[in-house]
């Protein structure tokens, strides 16, 4: 009875952590370029009372066991990277990705990360940079005497020459992608840093091998569905409740069993 206690604790220290990740998850609905998590759960160890296909006579096995579980633990929460909706703003340093990939952003220590969001904008000296001020990399500069910012789905970057009327080229948007984007570390900000269980970068131009293509004045969305984060929301509520009457209810079996002692 003692372990029936136990288990269901373990049940609501999991479904506290699927509150947690769902909680994230909502928090974040309007979040640009955010990627969903999920939690996943194991099975503990089991406490094997009867050794499955055991000797029941000179000619015959037991065809079950009798294995008890001992709970459940969290064994890991896992980012999903399907694409997010794609909405219009107009601006023409919103940038969205559509399909696989990543912008590369230079962190101020030197530092490589990836995002998904593309709301760029310009800093004092011209230079392509994130919300935070983080440069894009490979960096790009818009001098002052252009106009007509043009991003092209191949990621070229060019504008006209405000004097000449000519066109001119102001750089190349690079993108990465990783074998396992799962893997990748998130660090706040919308940012993450390639791990081992990523695998190292791979680089190259939007539309080439594996990469998507970009898209001037739009910018991707969270892809976080409020309406399943909510059904998921109330499925822990009610596994948390179960798990909590079971504690209640071995402890009710456990009194029985101490008055009758007396």
């Amino acid at each position: 009875m003692i372990r029936g206690l136990y288990t269901a604790a373990t049940g609501m220290n999991s479904q506290q952590s699927q509150i947690d990740v769902t909680s994230n998850n909502i928090a974040n609905v309007n979040t640009l370029g955010f990627k969903k998590d999920r939690a996943e759960f194991q099975d503990l160890m089991y406490e094997t009372l009867n050794y499955t296909a055991g000797q029941t006579s000179e000619t015959t096995r037991n065809p079950t066991g009798i294995d008890v579980g001992m709970g459940v633990r969290v064994s890991g929460v896992q980012k999903s990277f399907l694409q997010g909706d794609l909405k219009s703003t107009g601006n023409p340093l919103d940038i969205a990705i559509e399909g696989n990939g990543f912008f590369r952003i230079t962190m101020p220590d030197g530092e490589a990360a990836y995002t998904r969001s593309g709301a760029f904008k310009v800093n004092d000296e011209g230079t392509i940079v994130n919300a935070n001020g983080y440069p894009l990399d490979p960096e790009i500069v818009i001098p002052d005497n252009v106009v007509k910012l043009s991003i092209a789905k191949d990621g070229l970057v060019t504008a006209t020459d405000k004097a000449t009327e000519t066109v001119v080229t102001l750089g190349q948007i690079t993108m990465s992608d990783f074998i396992n984007p799962a893997g990748l570390a998130p660090i706040g900000e919308s940012l993450f840093k390639e791990t081992e269980a990523s695998g190292a970068a791979l680089d190259g131009n939007p539309t080439e091998n594996q990469f998507g293509n970009l898209r001037q004045g739009m910018i991707e969305l969270s892809n976080v569905k409020l309406v399943n984060e909510m059904v998921d929301l109330i499925t822990a509520q009610r596994a948390y409740e179960a798990n909590s009457k079971a504690i209640t209810t071995t402890d009710e079996m456990l009194d029985i069993v101490n008055r009758l002692k007396r």
